[in-house]
């Protein structure tokens, strides 16, 4: 299938997606929702691939929500292929997040902002509510209180709002935002990629665990890396004082 509305680019074990609809703000439909499970689908299956980048076209939205777009977009779910990616993924967060693109961010691990950005869940304001994991994953990250307020008043907040409620890492300069998100990106790709999936599984898995339940899935996430080459890589690497040649294997 060849796919108009997701750029997907590979290189130097970074993908990046790009969610290319410019002219609707990059609102979600169902072939973009369709292109956008396909590649996470391929990207699960790349053990080439070490970090995840997600971005929107152009420079006024990331993603404005497939409700903005029209009544049927809104039945058109991307958050699940998002979260299911084993690797590491960053928002860069270009433009407004809204709605549904809100809730796609949410559903990254990490999240850049441009300063110029702008979130918000308006669906209680049109008689529904966040229906792609927006009532879950927003209270887990910024608190309940502060998920409750957002939600049921259907207020937009600035980068810097965000910023201050934990909603996103950082938040930078629109010029700046891609290479910042580029350098982030790269410094992981120097670490253990079968570790930073490990990582990240043992922090997005604990959270629904409880702390014995946590722990115990760490050790033995743990104890699996020490059966890789990478881990016998990183011990060589220490003692001959260079850089590790992670192979993900």
């Amino acid at each position: 299938m060849l796919n108009t509305t997701v750029i997907y680019t590979k290189e130097d074990h970074i993908a990046r997606l790009t969610l290319n609809r410019p002219e609707a703000d990059n609102a979600i439909d169902q072939q973009l929702a369709q292109e956008l499970d396909a590649i996470c689908r391929q990207i699960n299956q790349d053990s080439d691939i070490y970090v995840v980048i997600i971005t929107g076209a152009g420079d006024k939205a990331f993603c404005s929500g497939g409700e903005l777009a029209s009544p049927e977009s809104s039945n058109y779910g991307i958050t699940t292929a998002i979260a299911s990616l084993n690797q590491p993924v960053i928002a860069v967060i270009n433009g407004d997040a809204l709605g549904q693109g809100l809730e796609l961010a949410l559903s990254c691990d990490i999240r850049l902002a441009s300063d110029k950005a702008k979130f918000g869940l308006p669906q209680v304001a049109k008689g529904l509510i966040p229906r792609d994991g927006g009532t879950q994953r927003l209270s887990r990250i910024v608190g309940k209180g502060k998920a409750l307020e957002l939600i049921l008043t259907a207020e937009t907040i600035s980068a810097e709002e965000a910023l201050e409620i934990g909603l996103v890492n950082k938040v930078v300069a629109e010029k700046e935002l891609a290479a910042e998100a580029e350098a982030m990106a790269k410094t992981m790709t120097t670490k253990g990629p079968i570790a930073l999936r490990y990582a990240k599984e043992a922090v997005s898995k604990g959270l629904d665990l409880t702390l014995e339940q946590g722990l115990r899935l760490e050790a033995d996430l743990y104890l699996l890396l020490h059966t890789t080459d990478d881990r016998i890589e990183g011990i060589r690497a220490f003692l001959d004082k260079r850089p590790p040649q992670f192979k993900g294997r």
